[in-house]
């Protein structure tokens, strides 16, 4: 998954980055609402953060904008905690929940995965796939209730995938979404942490759809109906 953090203060902007990087996202950062905005308009993040009161631009004209061009990736805003007025006009741009300073990083660490979540239509924390669960709280994957021990760029590409269980995923969008504007991006490298994947799951979720990408889906042993027997 990859995010986006618009917060002037450098010193709170490094913090945040390193929550988000530390729980395995992907993190671009922009310091004043004309590059926040530049990089929302035209990067396809998961999720943003986003603080109200920025240089420039406006944290809510920032958003404004964005909901205008049809960007519809869910936004976290941050709000001074005695400003009620600057979270109403924030969920009257577009906002999709806030998160008042002072904060604690493991309460935007909760409500970004909250978002991401309902983004991609999941309730549950836990995502299973067949014999897979992946738990977004605790970065964790089980097969079979066994712990399997991953990279953080092979649960960073588990994660994305199994967000988007049922559907076809081009290695363009896994590139897009995997990494941040500073990484070497090479979609050949996609292929390679697909194949640890297979490898360390055992499992058969990840299938290859040729020229297209990849679909996480239950094993095809699970998938087909019990035999009926006849009376």
């Amino acid at each position: 998954m990859r995010l986006l953090v618009v917060e002037d203060d450098r010193d709170l902007n490094r913090q945040i980055v390193a929550g988000l990087e530390g729980a395995g996202y992907a993190v671009d950062r922009a310091f004043d609402g004309e590059e926040g905005h530049f990089l929302g308009d035209t990067e396809p993040y998961d999720a943003v953060v986003l603080d109200i009161g920025l240089p420039k631009r406006d944290g809510i004209a920032v958003l404004e904008a964005w909901r205008a061009a049809g960007r519809a990736m869910p936004v976290l805003i941050l709000t001074a905690r005695d400003r009620w007025s600057d979270k109403v006009k924030g969920f009257d741009a577009g906002a999709d929940d806030y998160v008042a300073k002072p904060f604690h990083m493991e309460e935007v660490l909760a409500r970004v995965r909250a978002l991401l979540r309902r983004a991609a239509g999941h309730a549950s924390a836990e995502l299973t796939c067949g014999p897979v669960t992946l738990d977004t709280r605790a970065g964790r994957v089980a097969v079979d209730g066994n712990a399997v021990k991953l990279t953080s760029h092979e649960y960073r590409l588990l994660s994305y995938l199994m967000h988007h269980m049922g559907r076809i995923v081009s290695r363009g969008e896994i590139v897009e979404h995997l990494y941040d504007q500073d990484f070497d991006r090479d979609s050949n490298t996609i292929e390679v942490f697909v194949g640890r994947l297979r490898r360390k799951l055992g499992v058969d979720i990840i299938q290859t759809m040729r020229g297209l990408g990849y679909l996480v889906a239950p094993p095809e042993a699970e998938k087909k109906p019990a035999a009926r027997k006849d009376a």
